[in-house]
């Protein structure tokens, strides 16, 4: 079977799975917000596989991280909102657009890439909502201050804005050693428990 048509069937069965008479009814009864936390939750397994090292472990989460894509697809489509094949065309258009020094001609040396790529994700970012907090620090210390230079300055700054520099610092210190930071805060945690486990 080609890819094509297991794509298909994957779409088939998901929408048989949503069928109000002979579909699931678990699966009927949820819409985006009831299925927020396995998003999360597919994202982390996902994760987790990754640092496991197991490719049929990374196989068996990305099977389920793509599950709740077509689902969520399946239930705005059933709503009239979009279908899967707008997720595509939608993801297309992103590449097509952000690589223009692939699908054009636009200059391809890495520092032009890298400026005309924040000039188009700074065109997108109207249609982005706030990210958790981790996130969004390692995007802001990764473009103010290790691509820019930017410094953090606590002049001014009281006692609760000061801590949080010292954890934006952290953060930059982080990513600028080739760690995602909320990964590398898992890890802390898990090896911090682990050691008072073994100290108790």
């Amino acid at each position: 079977m080609k890819n094509s048509d297991k794509f298909s069937d994957l779409i088939d069965r998901i929408a048989r799975l949503r069928d109000p008479k002979d579909g699931c009814p678990w699966d009927c009864a949820q819409d985006h917000a009831s299925l927020r936390p396995y998003m999360l939750e597919e994202a982390y397994e996902a994760i987790a596989a990754i640092d496991s090292g197991e490719p049929g472990a990374l196989k068996d989460e990305l099977g389920d991280v793509l599950l709740q894509v077509v689902l969520h697809a399946q239930i705005a489509s059933e709503r009239g909102d979009f279908s899967i094949d707008g997720v595509i065309d939608g993801l297309i258009n992103k590449l097509v657009r952000r690589h223009p020094h692939v699908f054009g001609n636009a200059s391809n040396d890495l520092p032009t890439i890298l400026q005309r790529w924040n000039e188009i994700k700074a065109q997108e970012l109207a249609h982005k909502l706030p990210l958790p907090p981790l996130v969004e620090a390692r995007k802001f210390v990764d473009e103010r201050m290790i691509r820019n230079g930017e410094t953090l300055d606590p002049e001014g700054l009281d006692a609760e804005e000061q801590a949080g520099l010292g954890i934006l610092s952290a953060i930059a210190e982080s990513w600028e050693g080739g760690f995602e930071p909320e990964i590398a805060l898992r890890k802390a945690i898990e090896a911090a428990r682990s050691h008072t486990k073994e100290a108790s």
